[in-house]
């Protein structure tokens, strides 16, 4: 059985990533219209039932504005940390929606679930309690890292043995600079607990390249500080700069937005 990592949408307009099998599988946030996710699903001949469990970073409504509809078709376990659980209660509609379908994780401890290792870590981002997550299944690991302003060793040494992840290019800083965006939301962007530039993005890449690793997806792209052939080409040209990138097979490939991007197995 080979595993898939799946981006049914990635942008700063609304994140859904399936990971798992062809059997089964977690969904990483439910930030899109419940239609949307049982569309993407649907290509990769998925549906609800597949999924085993839903994994929340954190409480921002790209994150979680699908999770009220999705729970209320289908009772799909939640995991989340518990500020964050406490959070999408407080600023979610979770009207006809059981409370024992929420489970609380805390960054560094692992958990199994559809058979594959879990394991959440922290980031940095202004939200009350966020992480990211690696999974892994039968020696094959993926990573899926966005809405972090910064990058520590313990990210790094999270995602240093991946063979596949999805990480955030959020914007390109010329165009953050002189774009329309108010001073204060520029900083936030720019700040620590902010989001990762196309130039951080890439230094971070390079703190993570090892022969196993084969795909490379630049996810959660402003809408209005971004855009992807920016993304992939300043990544690209900081990535030909290292010795390793030119040694190994790796592809780097952009998320959709709006759409699916290509499903990509896991060999």
């Amino acid at each position: 059985i080979i595993m898939k990592l799946y981006s049914i949408a990635s942008g700063s307009s609304g994140n859904c990533i399936y990971a798992g099998t062809e059997e089964s599988g977690v969904l990483i946030d439910v930030g899109i219209s419940m239609k949307r996710i049982v569309e993407g699903l649907a290509r990769q001949s998925l549906s609800l039932e597949n999924i085993r469990a839903i994994l929340i970073t954190h409480e921002h409504t790209d994150h979680i504005s699908g999770l009220g509809p999705v729970l209320r078709r289908a009772p799909i376990p939640v995991y989340a940390t518990a500020d964050t659980i406490e959070a999408i209660w407080t600023k979610n509609n979770m009207k006809n929606i059981s409370p024992e379908l929420f489970h609380s994780i805390r960054p560094g401890e692992e958990m199994e679930l559809a058979r594959m290792l879990i394991s959440p870590f922290s980031i940095s981002h202004d939200a009350v309690d966020p992480v990211c997550y690696t999974i892994e299944y039968e020696n094959r690991k993926l990573g899926i890292a966005t809405d972090m302003g910064c990058y520590s060793d313990e990210i790094i040494q999270n995602l240093a043995s991946c063979h596949s992840v999805l990480l955030e290019a959020n914007h390109d800083i010329n165009l953050l600079q002189v774009g329309h965006y108010p001073y204060s939301l520029k900083m936030r962007i720019l700040g620590d607990k902010g989001h990762l530039s196309n130039d951080a993005s890439a230094r971070l890449i390079r703190e993570i390249l090892h022969p196993g690793l084969q795909h490379i997806i630049l996810g959660h792209l402003s809408k209005e500080n971004n855009f992807p052939e920016l993304a992939y080409q300043t990544v690209s040209y900081e990535l030909e700069q290292s010795e390793t990138w030119s040694s190994i097979q790796a592809r780097l490939l952009v998320a959709e937005r709006y759409e699916p991007t290509e499903c990509l197995t896991i060999i």
